[in-house]
């Protein structure tokens, strides 16, 4: 406020000046420079006035004001010309949005660019989230377990595309997250993955923060970002969060059909024959005798993931992938999965391997573990989905209708994503 205050009373001050000169001036070009001099000065201060706290918008920004951050990104990080993160078109048939409090901005995103590709952020300098998520991947591994600071991870690593536009708040595996911002810290505070863990030797998150308080390049964009350098784990949390959920991807043939149909239900002119059956298989319910097998309808993939989203069902609960606990037996707890677009990249090469175990490396492997669904003993968090009439489901599927819906669920992928530079490794 004392700033803004000696501002105004300069340009007051200026202002009197201005116009005790304007009114000696009698010639009519004179008076016409008065004519729009002055309002030119008030509209400043109103301008001025309006901007806010935040001193940074009051004037383009300039590359050579953030020296650490012209060092370390280069061309990379343009903070006078930003990416759009916070405005990027999504279609009108999309309707979820897990945003909640923490609404996305190019400069937040743009801080969670840097956060999530910076291995300052473990412990030894040698793991970043992009180690783990890559963007070549819709922000996957192509592991079955990631290697962290102290060894492998516990599960294979999701894809991240599209977080944002699910009804499933919670997140990891086992659904352990309360939401994304929480979500962000939990790798960085754990003793395999990135090491501030506060166990087993290691810093805890305040050692984090203080680290990246010392680098000059976060002091500079937490003041822009934030209006001070402070780094806080609810403002790394934050800026983390806008950056994952502002990965999107709506580029896919399956998009292309889906705009120019009143539903999912009808036939998507771009889609081929095989294509669209395997539309048809995804989105209508089986039809089951006592025994659950399938004697009718289609594969009731959409109960659990639902179009357009695909993402999964709130609701679901295990889908007979039983993992391994060290020492406490076996792992019946998780429920969370990606969305299912982006299974393949835009050549359709398919980005396994899929299930949090990492258990199959093909989409056939995939329909084949639904097609037979094995009441495993001590399962006892079965989705019912699966198990009808208390029995585990057998789809009974042709090679047709394998062939067909995995030709639909490669219809999902988009292109942009995996080289949009706005998702990109600004370091390099």
């Amino acid at each position: 406020m004392k700033k803004r205050s000696a501002f105004i009373f300069r340009v007051q001050v200026i202002l009197k000046l201005k116009a005790f000169k304007l009114n000696i001036l009698k010639t009519p070009y004179e008076k016409n420079l008065k004519s729009w001099l002055v309002p030119a000065f008030f509209a400043a201060v109103a301008v001025y006035s309006c901007s806010g706290n935040d001193v940074y918008e009051a004037k383009p920004i300039a590359q050579d004001e953030y020296p650490g951050i012209l060092a370390a990104f280069g061309s990379n990080i343009n903070l006078s010309s930003l990416e759009n993160y916070a405005n990027q078109p999504k279609p009108f048939y999309i309707t979820r949005d897990n945003t909640m409090g923490n609404p996305i901005t190019d400069k937040g995103a743009t801080l969670g660019r840097m956060l999530f590709y910076d291995k300052n952020l473990s412990k030894n300098n040698t793991v970043s989230c992009s180690s783990c998520h890559k963007q070549e991947l819709a922000f996957g591994d192509n592991v079955v377990a990631s290697v962290g600071v102290n060894g492998n991870t516990g599960r294979h690593a999701m894809r991240l595309v599209n977080a944002r536009f699910g009804n499933e708040m919670k997140f990891f595996w086992d659904e352990r997250a309360a939401n994304l911002e929480a979500q962000t810290t939990f790798p960085i505070q754990d003793h395999n993955e990135m090491g501030f863990s506060g166990i087993n030797g290691d810093g805890n998150l305040q050692d984090l923060i203080a680290k990246l308080q010392n680098i000059r390049y976060y002091q500079e964009m937490f003041r822009y970002v934030y209006g001070d350098a402070a780094v806080t784990q609810t403002r790394i949390q934050n800026a983390l969060a806008q950056f994952i959920r502002s990965i999107q991807s709506f580029d896919s043939r399956y998009d292309a059909g889906r705009a120019a149909s009143a539903n999912d239900q009808q036939p998507f002119a771009n889609f081929t024959a095989q294509e669209n059956q395997g539309k048809n298989l995804f989105l209508a319910p089986p039809v089951f005798d006592a025994s659950g097998n399938r004697t009718g309808g289609g594969l009731g993939c959409a109960a659990c993931h639902a179009a357009p989203e695909f993402d999964i069902d709130p609701n679901s609960k295990n889908n007979g992938i039983i993992g391994k606990i060290s020492g406490t037996g076996i792992d019946i707890t998780n429920t969370k999965a990606p969305s299912l677009r982006n299974v393949t990249n835009g050549s359709g090469t398919e980005n396994g391997p899929f299930m949090h175990t990492g258990n199959f490396t093909t989409l056939q492997q995939v329909i084949g573990h639904y097609a037979n669904i094995n009441l495993a003993p001590g399962n006892t968090n079965l989705d019912p989905r699966l198990a009808p009439n208390g029995n585990g489901q057998k789809l009974n599927l042709t090679a047709q209708e394998t062939n067909a819906i995995i030709a639909f669920l490669k219809t999902l992928s988009g292109s942009d994503v995996y080289t949009n530079k706005k998702w990109s490794n600004p370091f390099k």
